[in-house]
């Protein structure tokens, strides 16, 4: 499903126009993105939970050239799912 579906199926659930079902998709999304980069954890009941792990620097390999090549730390976005949606895709 891409982002046109998904305001397609909001719109249609929530009885709301697609424009409407829109905005309330990039606010969400923009609410997550703001919450993460300020460094906080996006906990929905039910659903799962967004947040941001820290990955150290390490050691990897150019798989073109073989030679080991040193793998920068970064900050990386991280989703666990609640367990109401675990059940749901295993039911």
């Amino acid at each position: 499903m891409n982002k046109t579906e998904l305001i397609d199926k909001i719109a249609a659930n929530a009885g709301m126009s697609k424009a409407d079902a829109k905005k309330a998709l990039d606010a969400t999304t923009s609410a997550i993105k703001e919450a993460l980069v300020a460094g906080d954890k996006v906990q929905l009941v039910g659903f799962g939970t967004y947040s941001v792990t820290e990955r150290p620097a390490h050691e990897g390999i150019n798989p073109a050239t073989k030679q080991k090549i040193q793998i920068a730390a970064k900050k990386v976005a991280k989703f666990k799912p609640g367990a109401e949606l675990t059940d749901a895709i295993n039911a």
